[in-house]
């Protein structure tokens, strides 16, 4: 790792709408719900608020539309200290998304359209091209164009910076993009869609970790819910338990959390393992609370949850 600490992080923004209730409705049926809220999400904001808030100096590339959304978007990144690199559209919408939350054990599904950041293009990259050189790390996902965060990636590797994908929502993927990758994080379900085989044992998740280095990624790093993350590559296979920091009310910013907490402390230099570590006790802390980026802990609460766990 460079001295260089920023973060850049490409993705969309998304109106979460979470409705609570026992189950989900099926086609043509209508079910009461126990709860509902609304507030800032998408998978590369809530990453972007995650680490600013675990203390990273953050970047966040972006569209979203000149309307209330886009206006809570940009009044979140100002609440978390994230630099919004974030163009304002006159003509689409900003993104939203239905999430379903269980209210019996905080498991969810998600519905996301993307809007305004589903036209996120490479002019958007090449516009943020100084920053994204000048980084410690650069990260994407897949809710915007692959065409934007491959480009990403290879502006980043070609300037020495660590690039991280994580590659969800999973989708097939082009070979070359798995060299561009320092880090490739998939969750269990993502990582089984993309190696082909079930991700539900320590076995089945180190096989995963193995064909995804032989495609050409330098370090899998595979989040397996409730039984912690699995840090793997050619030399070094450690999986680091998940931590409790409480009752477990929502689960669906959990990913986001880790690899914000993971992401500020790689770019503080610490060792791999140790920021898994770091963003396992992010996600620990997420999860006892409700919504996405709301619930991202401040590096304060992190630091207090780690040297009990």
């Amino acid at each position: 790792m460079s001295a260089r600490r920023g973060i850049v992080i490409l993705g969309i923004f998304a109106a979460d709408t979470a409705y609570k209730a026992k189950r989900l409705p099926r086609i043509a049926e209508t079910i009461m719900g126990s709860g509902f809220a609304l507030g800032p999400g998408g998978k590369g904001s809530n990453q972007s608020i995650a680490a600013a808030k675990a203390g990273g100096e953050v970047t966040f590339i972006s569209r979203v539309g000149r309307d209330p959304f886009g206006e809570m978007a940009l009044s979140a990144y100002k609440a978390a200290g994230v630099r919004a690199n974030v163009i304002q559209m006159d003509d689409v919408p900003t993104g939203a998304a239905f999430i379903f939350v269980n209210e019996e054990n905080g498991d969810n599904a998600i519905i996301v359209a993307a809007g305004a950041a589903g036209l996120i293009g490479i002019e958007d990259v090449d516009a943020n091209r100084q920053d994204i050189e000048n980084a410690a790390i650069f990260m994407t996902q897949l809710e915007q164009p692959i065409e934007a965060a491959i480009h990403g990636l290879s502006i980043a590797r070609a300037a020495g910076v660590t690039t991280i994908l994580n590659p969800a929502p999973a989708r097939p993927l082009p070979d070359d993009i798995y060299p561009l990758c320092d880090f490739f994080a998939p969750n269990e379900v993502e990582a089984a869609e993309i190696v082909g085989h079930p991700v539900e044992t320590d076995e089945q998740a180190r096989a995963a970790g193995d064909l995804l280095l032989r495609k050409g990624v330098g370090a899998a790093i595979i989040t397996l819910g409730a039984r912690g993350a699995l840090y793997h590559t050619a030399g070094r296979s450690e999986f680091v338990p998940a931590f409790s920091a409480g009752k477990v009310v929502d689960t669906t910013g959990a990913g986001d959390a880790f690899l914000g907490g993971f992401t500020t402390a790689l770019s503080e230099g610490r060792d791999p393992v140790e920021a898994v570590r770091f963003g396992c006790a992010t996600a620990a802390i997420a999860v006892t609370r409700p919504g996405t980026a709301p619930a991202m802990p401040t590096r304060a609460e992190i630091d207090a949850l780690l040297p009990r766990v």
